[in-house]
């Protein structure tokens, strides 16, 4: 069975570690199309992962399997799990990573973190707990070589999700990243993500943004109306990406670089009145 597997780590390309899932999935299953999401996500950053993986999934075939490995805890005692929509299969640890994915899959919005007690209707959970289907001897520091891998591979074969373990009800949710409201119709927002051009992706949407006139804090700097496109910016601009969020990029140039922010900075948005 020929099945699309993406792969969304924080393990980066200077290392093996991504030929090492692709070698271990290949193996079991040589007719799997392995797609690169990203292997650039922040080290340990769960949040990031999640955000780049919801960004990307949407726009793969129905069926595809979605191994989303950002693991500060691998070896620990954080829960193995599969999850199936009405779309897609989404595999990797249940700290979060796959939760934005996998709720906006089945058309579900959650905005509060911690513990989903009850999965959505349409959504199927399953703790792989079956060693029958992993890489032996399982290496206590590389769960996405060893368990994760061979999982999405089996399950790119045919194996049923049951297989894998018991169903589970509940699964680990990160907060959704809202901006929060201020005096007199502004919004605080914060950087979700720095895309490989330095464009600064924030968690103020399309639907976010105030009537009338607004201007964007960042930095040090004032940005005083909303462009169109990257092109047609003089500096600084903001705008609305194509992840429908608001986006600060700077000409020919990084954003990022130019204002030293990182992920987790506030950008502010102020009513002009």
């Amino acid at each position: 069975m020929a099945t699309i597997i993406t792969l969304t780590t924080d393990f980066g390309v200077e290392d093996g570690y991504v030929a090492a899932l692709k070698g271990v999935i290949l193996g079991i299953n040589p007719r799997a199309t392995v797609v690169d999401i990203c292997h650039q996500i922040e080290a340990q950053n769960i949040a990031q992962g999640a955000f780049v993986l919801m960004t990307a999934c949407p726009y793969f075939p129905d069926g595809s399997i979605h191994l989303a490995i950002v693991d500060p805890e691998v070896g620990g005692g954080r829960r193995a799990i599969a999850l199936r929509t009405g779309r897609a299969v989404f595999i990797g640890p249940d700290n979060g990573v796959l939760s934005h994915a996998a709720l906006r899959a089945s058309a579900q919005d959650q905005p509060g973190g911690g513990v989903l007690s009850e999965l959505p209707p349409g959504v199927e959970c399953f703790e792989i707990s079956n060693p029958r289907y992993w890489r032996q001897p399982v290496s206590p520091t590389f769960h996405g070589r060893d368990v994760f891998a061979p999982v999405a591979a089996h399950v790119s074969a045919g194996v049923a999700l049951s297989d894998l373990g018991r169903a589970v009800g509940s699964i680990r949710v990160l907060p959704f990243p809202r901006p929060e409201a201020l005096e007199r119709g502004g919004l605080l927002g914060h950087v979700l993500h720095i895309d490989h051009f330095g464009n600064i992706i924030t968690d103020i949407q399309r639907g976010d943004l105030p009537p009338g006139r607004f201007r964007l804090e960042v930095g040090h700097h004032s940005i005083a109306s909303l462009g169109r496109t990257y092109c047609e910016a003089e500096g600084l601009t903001a705008l609305i990406g194509s992840s429908d969020h608001l986006e600060i990029a700077l000409r020919n140039g990084s954003a990022a670089r130019f204002l030293g922010l990182g992920i987790g900075d506030p950008a502010k948005l102020v009513r002009d009145r």
